[in-house]
């Protein structure tokens, strides 16, 4: 059974995690997925880093590395404040062209190195091999953690049978309506921080009406209600935005504490129900 604990004590946007090698990763980001390569990405990227935000989330699927790292270059923030995340795809996997995936995104990117540096997908019979170059890219200094997305537990046990560096991060589909929690408990066991891909369920819970009542209740919206039970789990968490109003308000979250029954609430809410792939039977 997963024990929760919260964390009244998370009070900025610019709080951390500690991942199990000591690099400090923000509980809170942008995630940029299905955002548009050129202006729109670019904007977006800019208005959250102006808003404070410190961590974006990339990937080579989603086609506007160059755009991210155009606006980390226009934003002025040092590069040293920033967290940025990106991921190799599947086909580079199949294709055993992962180093070379990796030196394209750093180039779209125009960094020297990641922060974090995802397996997107467990492709089968290649993650292995796959995880072998990131631990290089690891042990180079080239990205400063390594982790995975989409994992489920046996495909961590698989990869942790073989692995010399254990992962960081497990980035999964994860909201109230799929809240993961056996996945949650393994992880923690195991010391790899869990984040939050599609936090508010790609839209579809931000009519629901219990949520409704809590947001009401605290005088928040249901995606801040929904972004601060994410913190109070310990979940990482990236919801993405392209109107600045809305990136702003998602990031307002640090005023405000769920009580024990709103997060009993929520938690009771899990219908083990996905929007997004099944990482056991996936074809792209």
């Amino acid at each position: 059974m997963l024990k929760l604990r919260r964390r009244f004590h998370l009070k900025t946007l610019q709080d951390t995690t500690t991942l199990h090698n000591g690099v400090k990763m923000p509980w809170f980001g942008l995630g940029v997925y299905k955002v548009q390569e050129g202006e729109e990405a670019l904007t977006s990227v800019k208005a959250a880093i102006n808003a404070g935000y410190q961590s974006i989330d990339t990937a080579a699927l989603y086609q506007n590395e160059d755009s991210v790292g155009q606006a980390i270059k226009e934003s002025g923030v040092p590069r040293e404040e920033l967290f940025i995340t990106t991921k190799v795809w599947n086909t580079d996997q199949r294709n055993d062209s992962v180093l070379e995936a990796f030196e394209t995104s750093l180039n779209k990117l125009g960094l020297d190195y990641v922060d974090l540096y995802l397996v997107h997908w467990p492709v089968k019979d290649k993650y292995k091999q796959t995880w072998k170059v990131l631990e290089n890219l690891y042990k180079e200094g080239r990205v400063r953690a390594i982790g995975v997305s989409n994992f489920n537990i046996h495909h961590l046990e698989d990869l942790m049978s073989v692995a010399e560096i254990k992962p960081m991060v497990n980035q999964v589909e994860l909201h109230p309506l799929f809240s993961q929690p056996e996945l949650r408990d393994y992880c923690r066991k195991q010391e790899i921080q869990i984040e939050a891909w599609a936090p508010l369920g790609q839209g579809r819970l931000l009519d629901h009406p219990v949520l409704q009542e809590i947001a009401s209740a605290h005088h928040k919206s249901i995606a801040q209600v929904i972004l601060r039970w994410d913190l109070q789990n310990e979940i990482v968490t990236i919801p993405k935005s392209i109107r600045e109003s809305r990136i702003i308000e998602n990031a307002d979250i640090f005023n405000f504490t769920l009580s024990e029954s709103d997060m009993e609430k929520i938690n009771a809410l899990n219908e083990n129900k996905r929007f997004g792939a099944d990482p056991d039977n996936f074809t792209f």
